[in-house]
């Protein structure tokens, strides 16, 4: 005689699959539209040089405080600027690398 399992047990629901599959790609379509529009700053040489930037890696702005400006030195300016926004651009992917991860339960979605 052969042992019977319960209904529904040992194969998935896979309308139940789909639905929880949709309903993930919408969070994370809502998350991705909500990290874009986010507006972050980074800066550098103790904020001499600030960088606002989008979730879309657009740079918004630059300030420059006039204290930073040395004429004879227009190399060290560049580098701040450069360090601003990499610190800008690392806070933005490492913010959107923590929220999508929150959605995803820590799979590793390519893309993502």
């Amino acid at each position: 005689m052969k042992a019977r399992m319960p209904a529904g047990y040992g194969r998935p629901d896979m309308n139940a699959l789909m639905r929880q599959a949709q309903k993930m790609q919408e969070d994370m379509k809502n998350k991705q539209a909500e990290l874009e529009a986010a507006e972050y700053t980074g800066s550098a040489a103790g904020e001499m040089v600030t960088v606002k930037m989008n979730g879309k890696h657009e740079v918004l702005s630059i300030t420059i405080k006039p204290e930073a400006v040395d004429p004879d030195d227009i190399e060290m300016l560049e580098d701040m600027v450069a360090a601003a926004i990499n610190a800008t651009v690392k806070q933005v992917d490492e913010t959107a690398e923590a929220e999508m991860g929150k959605l995803t339960g820590g799979l590793n979605i390519p893309g993502l």
